[in-house]
């Protein structure tokens, strides 16, 4: 782990506007400055970087964060590495344990790494020599340029071609990256023989895998490398480096079966498409989707094993679909494939048929009402116990809302009784909850807008008087317990960095999102501080109040209000 010292220091460094022009021109808007947001599609500016408090937030699609939280984002790296990549450009070095770790990782995968390069090299030369293969990319469309930009290659069919660039093969680290198979008596060969070589790629354009497909009819149609130390299948798409800047252009990720499907699409200029590695959609697939863009489509063979895929890729993003993003299936016309389609229908008839893609609640009713005859009670009991553990998984408030109002009347049922019947657990108030109360203002909230922009005031705030029922005092105490230990918050960026991963992260970022066009007035917030402090005591004398009324003598009670209120006797 990176110390949170280190973290704060570098972020005191770093200046976010600078860190971000690196990526997105900048303009001057007053105290803050603008620029149409890099992570979706825009002609208005609605994205701010705020220098005073280190912050970025976009009023568009609601990407926010600190330096590192962009650097995360616009680059797709991991935290640490985003951490190394800003500390570099200062001069700063990462602290020793965390770099040591880092540089034995770094170490262990090098050699791996450098492998894959010199065999996606390899590749690419072979396809220059391999009629065979050439003709088969233009016969499926692709030009030169195109084969060039995802450098597609060509594995000769030969047992050890690989021995041409690799004399000591021998070497146990072409097995571990997956290049050579060792059968049980010890024989090692090619693990890839003529076949079209896609190399995969990650976040910072390191060659990590491949996948390979057969020319013809061959089986299986698509080989890919093993799980290796660089090659997590669940974790990792193929031609995310290459899509990024159109996914973001569009908010919209297109996630494909085929590595072929990628690249056919992307010759006829639709850019922003993905491919899952041979593997069912998993969670961290979602996750990584969703920070991409604020729709994600599914497309999907119109096959048992598409089918298959559909209903696994929404089963796996029920959890992580948020209120205000969107997952949606499509599943493709006929027995055509989606670079099969687009070569015929061309650009337009694909985009038209991604834009008539199932939302993913519509797509759950009808996967779960297969088979089932809603005429009768049995068939909408049967409903019930389809829709259950699906719902359980929908972390999103408004759209578990809405699911269970529809299936409500599906089964001629109450949404309450829904719930009940589908052992539904309440939701921990988020986004659509704040929303929804924001006009009432809680104490706490006010306080919690207050503090984060003077951590130090905390301190003058009655901790003891906050409600545990909102959701804002267990950040007030956090960041209590932040200022206790001395940690520097010099700015909402620091702030929100030092929440990273734990529960209260969610609401500091609410709040600062609702600051972030606003520069801190202090007579202002003295003003505000005092007042909420004085309203939270009154509230506590009340509530001291009624709660021992019930314990008190009429008699006791007078006593009890003539002393809260200064010797007054009150009026009989």
């Amino acid at each position: 782990m990176i110390p949170e010292s280190f973290i704060q220091e570098l972020l005191t460094r770093v200046d976010i506007v600078d860190v971000i022009e690196r990526y997105v021109p900048l303009k001057k808007a007053g105290a803050n400055y603008s620029a149409c947001c890099p992570f979706h599609s825009e002609k208005t500016p609605s994205f701010t970087v705020s220098p005073s408090k280190q912050f970025y937030h976009c009023f568009g699609c609601g990407a926010h964060g600190s330096a590192i939280g962009f650097v995360m984002q616009y680059s797709g790296l991991g935290f640490i590495d985003a951490v190394e990549d800003l500390a570099s450009h200062i001069g700063m070095q990462m602290p020793r344990d965390a770099s040591e770790r880092h540089a034995m990782e770094a170490a262990r995968r090098a050699p791996l790494t450098e492998l894959m390069a010199r065999a996606a090299k390899f590749y690419r030369d072979q396809l220059k020599q391999a009629p065979k293969a050439v003709d088969y990319l233009k016969g499926r469309g692709l030009s030169g340029e195109i084969a060039a930009r995802f450098s597609l290659g060509y594995a000769p069919d030969d047992w050890q071609g690989l021995q041409q660039i690799f004399p000591d093969y021998d070497d146990q680290a072409l097995a571990e990256c997956g290049l050579v198979i060792v059968n049980e008596q010890g024989r090692r060969y090619d693990r890839f023989r003529d076949r079209i070589m896609f190399p995969i790629l990650d976040q910072r354009g390191n060659v990590i895998g491949f996948g390979g497909r057969v020319i013809g009819d061959g089986e299986p149609k698509y080989l890919n490398s093993p799980e290796t130390p660089i090659f997590e299948k669940g974790r990792e798409l193929y031609g995310l480096s290459q899509a990024r800047k159109a996914i973001h252009e569009a908010d919209t990720v297109i996630v494909v079966e085929g590595y072929m499907d990628v690249v056919g699409l992307a010759q006829l200029g639709v850019e922003n498409v993905v491919a899952s590695l041979g593997t069912a959609t998993t969670g961290m697939h979602v996750q990584k989707l969703l920070k991409q863009a604020n729709r994600v489509v599914f497309c999907f063979d119109r096959d048992s094993a598409g089918d298959r895929a559909a209903r696994r890729a929404m089963e796996n993003s029920l959890e992580y679909l948020i209120d205000g993003k969107s997952v949606e299936i499509l599943q493709m016309p006929g027995n055509q494939d989606p670079d099969e389609f687009i070569r015929e229908h061309g650009k337009e008839g694909f985009q038209k048929l991604v834009g008539s893609a199932t939302p993913l609640s519509e797509f759950l009713l009808r996967e779960a009402r297969r088979d089932i005859s809603l005429a009768t009670a049995e068939g909408r009991a049967a409903l019930i116990q389809q829709v259950g553990p699906l719902m359980q998984k929908i972390a999103a408030p408004t759209l578990r809302l809405q699911l269970t109002r529809d299936i409500a009347k599906l089964t001629q049922l109450s949404p309450a009784d829904v719930e009940k019947r589908c052992d539904l657990k309440p939701l921990a108030r988020g986004r659509a909850a704040y929303v929804a109360r924001a006009s009432t203002r809680p104490l706490e909230h006010i306080l919690l807008q207050v503090v984060i922009q003077r951590p130090e005031w905390v301190v003058r705030i009655p901790l003891e008087l906050l409600s545990i029922e909102q959701e804002e005092t267990a950040a007030l105490n956090a960041i209590a317990d932040l200022i206790e230990h001395g940690l520097p918050t010099g700015g909402a960026g620091q702030m929100l960095e030092s929440f990273r991963g734990r529960p209260c992260e969610t609401i500091i970022a609410q709040v600062l999102a609702e600051l972030a066009l606003e520069e801190p007035d202090l007579t202002t917030m003295e003003v505000v501080l005092g007042d909420a402090v004085e309203r939270l005591r009154v509230r506590g004398v009340r509530s001291e109040i009624e709660s021992r009324k019930k314990q008190l003598t009429p008699e006791e009670w007078r006593e009890l209000l003539l002393k809260k209120q200064g010797g007054n006797r009150p009026a009989e």
